[in-house]
Parts: C-alpha cells; structure tokens; sequence
C-alpha cells in the first residue's frame, strides 16, 4: 500500500509538472552541448517543469517506435475501459497464435488460456515485462475482436494529440515497415500518458505479481529503474516509463528523471543493436539517457531572465494626456533552464510591438511580443504589456481629430480649390465691375 501511495504521488507530481507547461510562455526549439557523444541516432531531452528541450538530435526524423508502441496502446485502452480493475478480459489462444514464430517479448499469458484476467493485470504485463501477448489481447478486447479497429483508434489518438509523423500498424511494436514515429511525437504521446490512470505506477514498476501466491513474476525491462539488475544501466533518479528493441528499430528507450523537484523526459530511438563483430551491443538508448540526465543534473539550473516588472521597450501612445510614450513589461517574470555557467550578456530580448497604439489602455494589456534568445537560439516567446493604465483625453483626442483634419491631403485639397475658386470669383466681380462702368460711360458720352 506504501508503495503504490508513493507512486501517485510521483504521477501525480510528474502530471504536475507537464500542466504546468501550459501556462509558461512558448518554448522554442533549443539544444545545449552536453560535451559528449551519444550513441542513439535520435534523442530528445526535456525539461519538464518549462516544456523546454535541452539537447536535441535528428527528432524530426521518423524512425521505427518497436514496443515504445504500447505507451498509446495503454493511452486508448485506459481511454475506452473506464473500470481497470473490475473489468476482466478472456485469454484466447487464437489471438495468441498470432505471435507464434515473431520472437516475442511475452508475459506468461499463454498460461492462463480461457481465465478472465482484469484489464489492470494485463496492463502491468504489457508495460513491465513488454509482453506482446498482453498487447494483442488488450487490443482484440477493446477492438471487439478486430485488432485493425483498435489501431485506427491510436492512430485517431495520435491525430488528436497533434502528431504529425506517427503511424500505427499494430498495438505492440513488431515491425512493419509503415509504424514509425518521430521523438518529437513521441513525447506528445508519453506526455498524454503521464496525466492517465495508473500510467506512472505501472511503467516504474520493477516487479509484479499476477497471482496473489506471487508464484508468477514479471520484471521491468526496464534496467534504469532496476537496482538489483541494473548494473551500469541503473540511475537512482529514473521513473519509468518504457522500453523497445527490434533488428530495425534498434534500442529504444522513453523515460523519465526527477532528482530535487526538477524532472525531465529522455527519448532515446535507434541505437544499435549490434556491434561490429555482430555481437549484441550495449544498450545505447539507456546508457545515453542515464548520460544526458547526470549531465542535465549537474549542468543544467533554472535560471530568472526577466521580472514581471522588467521595462523591455516603449511605444507611442496616442490621446493620452500629458504623455506620448508607454513602457512595455513581462506580462509574467520568466525562467528558463540554462547552462549553469551561462554568460548573461549572451542573453537577448528581442522585441516586436507595434510603433504606436491609441489610449484607452489598460495596464496589463497585452501589447506585443518578446523573443527570449541565448547565443542565438530562441528560448521562448512572452508577452509585452502595458505598465500602466492610460485613459483617452476627450480634449487631446479632439484636438488630433482637428489637427488630422486640417492637415490631412483631401482637406488641403478643397481649401486650394475653394480658394482658387474665390480669386476666379473675384476675378470674375472686377470684370464685370470693369464693364458695367464701361458701359455706363458710353451711356453718358451719347
């Protein structure tokens, strides 16, 4: 009971942490020199606290998932069964069959043919020991028995979480030359992931028992978290989250870190399997995150850049009283995770507001925008707003109207024209003047 209290609370901390995301300013791309080489041809790391990446390789580029795969097959079975524990799913050995001669990761459910299991016990087996059997069967049961259903629903998930290069073929991670992803959508769906039922307590699990005899074990592929058979692998502040491997996918690992109430998210995708003599390699992907959270760790602090107060800029005011320009601040103070060593005058606001606004403003309005910059990356984009509120002077206001008027092209216009047609007129009055007295003096000389 101890152990599973502790695990909501670091779900629910983790969970936090990626809500809170949502109202810091938006995160731009950035990548921070960890010093070292990776083996993982694609890597993405997260700070979790900011949604700010801080080392960045190839995460745009698709590679194969393998049983990374089951991190959104959890997401929509979670989603379509609502009671885990109490809702129990039958083991049929022709869905098993389907996985005869793959070379599958399994869980053992080939011993419990025609029992009902309960939908949370086939979830532990498909997120700790990565049993493909508990996938299939999970997949078949939400599907009503049509697999291909059920992963038109991931790949619907996958749309709706705003994955652009993610494609599913199947709910546990075999290969298939069309199931591919990227790091970047892969963090949007393990970010989802995070906030659903049981997801951090089931993929930080090291051991479970199916069977309260606990005569059936399963265990964690996942040697970060493993201390008794971890090894070099181990990393005391890793939590969860799931492991891949296939011939072509190579080593895959998602996982997260959370060491002094900062955390981060690591995805590591296709180190190879293989070394050059054919023999398996080390884990790559685990010796890489293990690597790039010590460095971020140690390296790495979250540091103020602005003041909610901070004055970044000015613009011009129009109709307010007395005053011509207005102070432009944060609409939040911002702080970022930076090299803890970073060299403040490499940091750069870069601001974009219009030249001038008209009053009334409100002090807090939103008036433009800031991109933060370090050594030329961009860190984030924040709001400017107004420092203080200004209202419109009635008298200012009207006293612009009438300066805009009369100087404005069309009303110089009519006046010269009402004016060239006053000299026309009066051109016009002394000729004719001219002729009446003509005219009366040869009147008079008759």
């Amino acid at each position: 009971m101890k152990k599973k209290l502790t695990y909501k609370i670091l779900g629910t901390f983790i969970l936090c942490l990626a809500l809170l995301c949502t109202i810091f300013p938006t995160a731009s791309a950035t990548s921070f020199d960890p010093g070292f080489e990776t083996k993982s041809d694609t890597i993405f790391l997260i700070n979790l606290d900011t949604d700010t990446p801080v080392y960045q390789k190839n995460v745009d580029e698709k590679r194969y998932p393998a049983s990374t795969t089951k991190i959104m097959t959890y997401t929509v079975v979670v989603e379509q069964v609502k009671d885990l524990e109490n809702t129990k799913v039958k083991i049929k050995q022709d869905v098993l069959d389907e996985l005869d001669g793959t070379g599958s990761s399994l869980s053992g459910l080939e011993n419990h043919v025609d029992e009902e299991l309960p939908v949370l016990d086939l979830l532990y087996c498909m997120m700790v020991s990565s049993g493909n059997d508990a996938a299939l069967v999970l997949a078949d049961y939400v599907g009503n028995g049509d697999v291909s259903a059920f992963v038109e629903l991931m790949n619907n998930k996958a749309k709706e979480l705003g994955c652009k290069n993610t494609h599913f073929m199947n709910p546990h991670g075999l290969h298939d030359d069309n199931q591919y992803t990227t790091a970047r959508d892969l963090y949007k769906i393990t970010e989802y992931a995070i906030s659903l039922p049981h997801f951090m307590e089931i993929t930080n699990t090291v051991t479970y028992y199916l069977d309260p005899d606990e005569e059936e074990i399963l265990t964690t592929s996942n040697y970060l978290i493993d201390e008794n058979r971890g090894g070099e692998y181990y990393y005391e502040y890793a939590k969860g989250i799931k492991t891949g491997t296939t011939d072509e996918a190579g080593y895959c690992l998602v996982s997260c870190a959370v060491k002094d109430a900062t955390a981060y998210m690591c995805i590591a995708l296709h180190a190879p399997n293989y070394d050059e003599n054919g023999e398996w390699a080390e884990n790559g992907a685990m010796l890489d995150s293990k690597a790039l959270y010590e460095w971020a760790f140690s390296s790495l602090s979250m540091q103020k850049i602005v003041e909610e107060q901070t004055p970044i800029c000015e613009t011009n005011i129009n109709y307010a009283f007395n005053q011509d320009k207005l102070l432009l601040v944060p609409e939040y103070s911002y702080s970022t995770i930076l090299p803890a060593d970073a060299d403040k005058n490499s940091i750069e606001i870069i601001p974009d507001v219009p030249e001038e606004i008209d009053a009334p403003v409100t002090e807090g309005q939103v008036i433009g925008k800031a991109q933060i910059q370090y050594n030329g990356q961009s860190l984030a984009t924040i709001n400017l707003v107004a420092s203080e509120t200004l209202e419109r002077s009635e008298l200012v206001y009207g006293a612009t109207i009438i300066k805009n008027v009369i100087t404005s092209p069309w009303f110089i216009g009519v006046a010269v024209l009402v004016l060239v047609l006053f000299v026309i007129y009066l051109v016009l009055v002394s000729v004719i003047g001219k002729n009446k007295k003509g005219n009366v003096k040869k009147h008079r000389d008759l």
